[in-house]
């Protein structure tokens, strides 16, 4: 194959490389998106008493 072939495959996976990782994101916003405002005060409030339990030692 000739190298400007080589460059037009290249281009061609580094786009749909961006493609394809631009949907990933998308689909994670619309999952995030999903939650109700209740879910999340539930799941903050949920993750606070987890760090109340098991609190980080303090380096010193």
């Amino acid at each position: 194959m000739r190298a400007a072939t080589w460059w037009k495959l290249l281009g061609l996976a580094g786009v749909a490389g961006v493609v394809a990782t631009g949907a990933v994101v998308a689909r994670n916003e619309r999952q995030r998106a999903s939650y109700t405002p209740e879910q999340v005060r539930e799941r903050l409030h949920q993750r606070y008493a987890e760090i109340e339990e098991h609190p980080e030692p303090t380096p010193g």
